[in-house]
């Protein structure tokens, strides 16, 4: 390459959430009650959990790490692209990239680890009932915590170190909303070779291990409950887990529509933007409103917090 045609890249320029700029302000007005919807919900979740003391349990020690999660997970994108839609200026800098980069990964990262633990504790809750206070002692719950965190975070370091090590140069425009691995690598003038790998191997491993987990967990729990001879037994089974059932879907699904979909020109950008909200936007949003509807307790307890 020519040295004098070479130009590093000190900031960023993020994709239009819409092509149409009569649009700006609606999205930026329909995302920001999301939003706040999504913080209102979870940290609805989370005080009701830290308040009730019938909710000190390890099963719900879980969801409230989820509810974190579903709050500062949408808080790595959305206020910058909030920002975006009310001005002209699309920019990121370069170490703003990489910081949103980081959380982002290490968050959705740790959700990957945090679903199956929770799939761990269902299984054991259901299939082991009499001894689920034993094995799923608070100890254990604090440690399986400490380590899914610690695991998102590293993991993350690992992919946001090796991303921006990479040259970039020339272009700078990035083919998303917000900054994630494969759409800034994909700005990279020297090889992406190493950076690849590693997603594939070292993130392909954690992410199917976790998947695994969770769906081990539940064939072992579908065939406890199939196996139980009241169908009042079966749905009592069944209403301790349809929560987590379906916010895995809900994770899984977008998650494979969002990195997993099989690259093809007939993908437009706006498709691409569209199952990313989902994935990154509105799911963090559904799951507080899914425990909320499906489980009785944290009913309970969101009643009380509301009336005091």
């Amino acid at each position: 390459m020519d040295l004098y045609n070479f130009t590093m890249v000190t900031q960023f320029i993020l994709l239009r959430l819409s092509d149409h700029p009569e649009m700006q302000y609606p999205l930026f007005v329909a995302f920001f009650i999301v939003y706040q919807t999504t913080f209102v919900c979870n940290g609805a979740i989370l005080l009701a959990i830290t308040i009730e003391q019938k909710l000190h349990t390890p099963m719900y020690f879980l969801l409230a790490n989820l509810s974190l999660l579903d709050i500062f997970c949408p808080s790595a994108t959305v206020p910058k692209m909030l920002q975006n839609l009310l001005t002209e200026d699309h920019s990121i800098s370069f170490v703003g990239c990489a910081l949103q980069l980081y959380f982002l990964v290490a968050l959705a990262g740790t959700e990957v680890f945090l679903l199956a633990v929770m799939a761990y504790d269902r299984y054991v809750a259901i299939c082991f009932p009499l001894r689920y206070s034993l094995i799923m002692s608070h100890v254990l719950c604090a440690q399986l915590l400490t380590g899914t965190w610690i695991a998102g975070f590293l993991h993350s370091l690992l992919h946001t170190m090796t991303t921006f090590s990479l040259s970039f140069c020339k272009s700078n425009q990035v083919s998303q909303y917000y900054c994630d691995i494969p759409s800034v690598a994909a700005l990279s003038c020297s090889s992406t070779y190493l950076e690849e790998i590693l997603v594939l191997v070292i993130g392909g491993i954690f992410a199917t291990t976790a998947f695994l987990i969770t769906l081990i967990s539940y064939t072992y729990i579908i065939s406890t409950i199939l196996n139980i001879k009241s169908a009042e037994g079966k749905r009592k089974a069944f209403s301790t887990c349809a929560s987590h059932v379906i916010v895995v879907s809900l994770f899984y699904g977008t998650v494979i529509f969002t990195y997993l979909r099989p690259s093809s020109s007939k993908h437009s950008p706006a498709r691409d933007r569209l199952i990313s909200l989902l994935y990154g936007v509105i799911t963090p949003m559904l799951n507080p409103i899914i425990y909320s509807l499906r489980n009785t307790e944290v009913k309970v307890a969101l009643r009380r917090l509301l009336c005091c």
